[in-house]
């Protein structure tokens, strides 16, 4: 995605956010939280784009596509700046606590002068929120909540723009004269759900040229440490990066070295000490005469140490050293094994493109099938309606094949309400090719009452796929209280698969949970949610995400021939 439309986004979302504590016209809000959505999602670079051209963007009516060009002109927008001043950073620092709206943000400055999360959090201990109105003692447990999720999240960065930062600069140092390799390594390699500082390594004879490439980069913002083997700078986003410069004799032992985790390199250092050996990011060496014996590829050296090659995704210290002595590691899933989506949207519903659009880029993607499953009408928003959906269908079943002979599947997304019941009544919704089923909504049932919800939801016999499970946002807004182990046991008895939703803020199932729901004989689907054409490439996260919960093909049923799919969706027991 272009980083102007990353910015434009942002801008518009700070701006509906402003709006909403102002006590703005919601309508206002909701159309800039539109556009705002819109301009992320666009396929083009905005930068390159006039009125009109930004007109045509779905949401950006002629008041908004006249600030973005004010944005792309000045770097600033008036009526922005306007809001910002009549505001504290305090407060607007406070909305970004997960659980805790605008409203609530400038209740709390008006009312008590509290213009800080510590403060917040303070006065929270401190009981002096009991008197104000709305601010209860579950509201008050949810603020503390999700203060600590943002404390856990501290200065990590979501894995996709971390994967984004990092494969902008392994593509300009690879062209730097002398690179014989270069790699993004740590936990980023490991596909971890958030990234703390990123990792690149080089293989080369000389390290000089490629830390004075790093150092200008037009990204780098600060040289935190320069030298010979290894340079730190942090970027214009603040991510810090640290580039390594290793012999090319021992890239293998330093891939795996700075691939960790740290956990997994304490185990195979100590089955190498075992051996006589001495692995360090240069090599495995004999501890006797310091010959190197392992260090070109990654292969060479856990060939030497008596063990396969571990997949990066499993290198967390689970179980992965064990079962690679007992010959059963896992052949994890990959993004090349997956044969079409099962979970999308479409500008029916809160997507932003049309379905031609979708079924072009899925196309493109080589799937064998794909699925459209825009929302269902109890998600009252989306204002969908039978005839809607029906005619959906007929566009659908007109375009089947049509695109390398790829199978459309027409589905829909359901809500799945607090007693657990769903859209449109069995009859209607047997004519869906499948059905996901997601909690939108009463995110604070009690555990008891959560889980009856979800297992009476895996129960109905047209639910194929449980949405996003747990509802969590990374960092945002924490997962449901329900008992997973009873619900795990649900999906496995009615043949019911659980979404791994590849979304990057979402990540749903993650990977414990995946490993815990596998124990159970679950199956999987590892799906994008796209909502615009350019969400469909999140799937690398989803895998990424399947990989590291030890998934194989035959546990994600987005792998499997059509044939086989039916069969599961039927939910008949013939599969």
């Amino acid at each position: 995605m272009a980083r102007a439309n990353e910015e434009v986004e942002a801008l518009l979302q700070e701006y509906a956010d402003l709006v909403a504590i102002t006590g703005g016209d919601a309508f206002k809000v909701r159309a800039y939280e539109k556009a705002a959505r819109a301009i992320g999602g666009h396929p083009a670079d905005i930068s390159r784009l006039d009125a009109d051209g930004l007109r045509d963007i779905p949401n950006v009516g002629r008041s908004i596509a006249e600030k973005v060009i004010e944005y792309l002109r000045t770097g600033t927008v008036a009526v922005v700046e306007e809001r910002r001043a009549k505001i504290p950073a305090g407060v607007r620092e406070l909305i970004t606590i997960p659980t805790l709206g605008p409203k609530k943000a400038m209740r709390l400055y008006e009312d008590l002068h509290i213009s800080s999360v510590s403060e917040l959090a303070a006065a929270i201990e401190a009981d002096a929120l009991a008197d104000l109105k709305g601010f209860g003692e579950k509201t008050q447990e949810n603020i503390l909540h999700g203060i600590r999720l943002m404390q856990q999240a501290g200065g990590r960065i979501p894995i996709h723009l971390a994967l984004d930062t990092a494969e902008e600069i392994v593509s300009e140092l690879s062209q730097v004269t002398g690179c014989k390799r270069c790699t993004y390594a740590g936990s980023l390699r490991r596909m971890r759900e958030t990234i703390g500082d990123i990792d690149i390594l080089v293989a080369a004879k000389r390290s000089a040229p490629f830390m004075e490439a790093l150092e200008a980069l037009p990204a780098t913002a600060e040289v935190i440490a320069h030298g010979e083997k290894k340079t730190s700078i942090r970027t214009t986003k603040g991510v810090q990066v640290d580039l390594r410069v290793l012999p090319p004799d021992s890239w293998g032992a330093g891939l795996q070295y700075f691939t960790g985790s740290k956990a997994h390199n304490i185990r195979t250092r100590t089955i190498a000490v075992r051996q006589g050996l001495k692995l360090s990011e240069y090599g495995l060496f004999d501890t006797d005469s310091g010959e190197s014996v392992a260090s070109r590829s990654e292969e060479e050296v856990y060939a030497r140490l008596g063990l396969p090659w571990i997949p990066p995704t499993l290198r967390e210290d689970r179980g992965e050293i064990q079962a690679a002595v007992r010959g059963e590691l896992p052949q994890v899933v990959t993004e090349r094994d997956v044969r079409g989506d099962l979970h999308t949207h479409t500008d029916l519903t809160d997507g932003l493109a049309s379905l031609e659009a979708m079924v072009e880029a899925a196309a493109e993607r080589g799937y064998a099938y794909y699925a459209v499953t825009d929302h269902a009408p109890n998600l009252y928003m989306q204002r969908m309606t039978d005839e809607k959906i029906l005619a959906q269908r007929e566009e659908l079943r007109a375009l089947d094949g049509a695109h390398h002979g790829m199978r459309l599947l027409h589905g829909t997304e359901l809500n799945i309400s607090a007693e657990g019941d769903v859209d449109w009544p069995g009859a209607f919704l047997a004519g869906f090719d499948l059905c996901v089923a997601s909690l939108h909504s009463h995110f604070d049932l009690d555990r008891r009452a959560m889980t009856r919800r979800l297992v009476r939801a895996c129960e109905n016999p047209h639910v194929n796929i449980i949405g996003h499970p747990t509802t969590r946002l990374i960092g945002k807004r924490p997962g449901v209280d329900a008992d997973w182990d009873q619900v795990f046991a649900a999906c496995a008895r009615t043949g019911t698969a659980l979404e791994i939703n590849a979304q990057p803020d979402r990540l749903d199932l993650c990977d414990e949970d995946i490993l815990r729901a596998r124990q159970h004989g679950v199956k999987f689907a590892v799906n994008t949610d796209a909502h615009s054409v350019l969400h469909l490439a999140h799937l690398r996260y989803g895998v990424g995400t399947a990989q590291r919960g030890w998934l194989t093909a035959d546990d994600v049923i987005n792998t499997w021939p059509l044939r086989r799919l039916r069969r599961f969706l039927a939910k008949d027991g013939s599969r």
